[in-house]
């Protein structure tokens, strides 16, 4: 993220394709399009410069979740990537005694595309700083919104790394890698920072929000601040949670869509397309035909402990896995069944749907010892499977199981499990599976080298 950081010398993203989901920003790619410097950028801004940096804001934040997904997944023993690189199935199982690399993809992709995001937002943040285009008022939805964005990339770093870097607003002068304790304090104090902004920012954006029409409260005028607002404390209840604060949690859902009775399925989604200059969805994988079509070596196998550990009849399995015409094998590893998470290159990845949030009034009533509403969230979950309601013991240790299977199940594949286990402190080979002698469990990915984090 340092060389992220200190590279920036040219407008990272200034040309908008009109139609597509999100500009792209490969922002190594991108030279100078428009002959502005970044510094140019941040100078004086006019709206367009402004809501194209509001796009590159979004774009970026898609740039490392196939690593994120798979990486973890496979750390979580969720899943297998069955491909051309061994060191999916070596090094993130820890084959015969192996260790991390910190300088490997696993280790800075996710990294890299959480950090240019996070960047991109503190582009955005500078340029309302220096222009007079627009008025105070208005400045503040810029700033809420890129606020907001910035606190959930933090916590998809602080999932995977355990440690994130907050304070990166001066590039000359960056701040420590805090561990999970000091820097989810300081998510949460961004958090409510961006609240503060928002409500200070009218009622109407003067940008689009792609993938976020689920939370319009009114079609003839579009997402507004007050909607917008519904997704800061959504993820306000996430980051108060995996602080420990189930009241905070639980104040903070109340104040987003977060709805016992509603949809599981609402929520803003990261969108994608095969236009120019966009990308398809990083983590779709085409079904098998037959034995003798795999899947042309790029394969997302459901690990077998997922499909074995189910309870009968459980939708979740069928809408998210299907059996392979044949078992795959791949370097002493195998599997039965394969993804199907999402049905095509140009499905949407949900950012914080509903159902999330459902898990985490559980698991906040948990916290506070209110375990029949524990019950009450956890059987929206299990009957919403297909399953029985929870019959369960009522005590704090019966339910956290409980609610920890529900996520294994809703969350799969979603950069969950292994932060889920982390947290609990069970990550060990009672819970986690060791599928070769000689394989071990990790609990984080390592930051990568360039951020001298040793």
């Amino acid at each position: 993220m340092q060389k992220i950081i200190k590279s920036r010398k040219k407008a990272l993203y200034l040309l908008a394709f009109m139609g597509l989901a999100f500009v792209s920003c490969e922002l190594d790619e991108i030279q100078d399009p428009n002959g502005l410097s970044l510094a140019e950028t941040e100078q004086n801004a006019i709206l367009g410069v402004l809501n194209e940096l509001v796009v590159g804001v979004q774009s970026s934040a898609r740039n490392g979740i196939g690593i994120e997904t798979t990486a973890s997944g496979t750390i979580a023993r969720e899943l297998y990537l069955f491909d051309a690189d061994p060191r999916n199935t070596g090094d993130l199982l820890g084959k015969d005694g192996s260790a991390l690399n910190n300088n490997s993809f696993y280790s800075t992709a996710q990294w890299n595309g959480n950090y240019r995001s996070i960047k991109n937002a503190n582009i955005l943040l500078n340029a309302l700083d220096n222009t007079n285009a627009i008025t105070e008022t208005e400045k503040n939805g810029y700033r809420g919104f890129a606020k907001t964005f910035q606190a959930y990339e933090f916590i998809q770093i602080l999932k995977s790394y355990g440690q994130a870097r907050i304070d990166v607003a001066d590039e000359e002068n960056l701040g420590a890698i805090l561990d999970f304790d000091a820097a989810i304090a300081e998510v949460r104090t961004l958090l409510n920072e961006a609240l503060t902004d928002l409500n200070n920012a009218g009622d109407t954006f003067l940008f689009p929000i792609a993938g976020f029409s689920d939370l319009v409260s009114d079609t003839d005028t579009g997402l507004s601040v007050s909607d917008f607002i519904e997704f800061n404390r959504a993820v306000a209840a996430v980051a108060a949670l995996y602080d420990g604060d189930g009241d905070a949690a639980l104040t903070a859902l109340q104040n987003s869509y977060f709805d016992l009775n509603g949809s599981l399925a609402v929520g803003p989604r990261f969108l994608f397309s095969l236009g120019a200059g966009d990308r398809a969805n990083p983590v779709f994988r085409s079904p098998s035909e037959s034995a003798e079509s795999p899947n042309n070596g790029d394969q997302i196998i459901v690990h077998n402990s997922w499909i074995n550990d189910a309870e009968p009849n459980d939708l979740r399995v069928a809408e998210k896995a299907a059996l392979r015409p044949s078992p795959s094998v791949q370097d002493g590893l195998n599997g039965t069944h394969e993804t199907r998470l999402y049905a095509s290159n140009l499905s949407s990845i949900d950012i914080l749907r509903n159902e999330e949030l459902v898990l985490v009034y559980a698991e906040a009533n948990i916290l506070t010892n209110n375990l029949p509403e524990a019950v009450v969230a956890l059987d929206v979950i299990r009957t919403s499977a297909n399953l029985p309601v929870y019959l369960g013991a009522i005590t704090t240790e019966a339910l956290t199981d409980e609610m920890l299977t529900q996520r294994r199940y809703s969350l799969w594949s979603e950069n969950h499990r292994l932060f889920d286990l982390r947290r609990y402190n069970r990550i060990n080979e009672t819970v986690l599976p060791i599928d070769r002698e000689g394989d071990r469990l990790f609990e984080v990915l390592p930051i990568p080298l360039s951020e001298n984090a040793d």
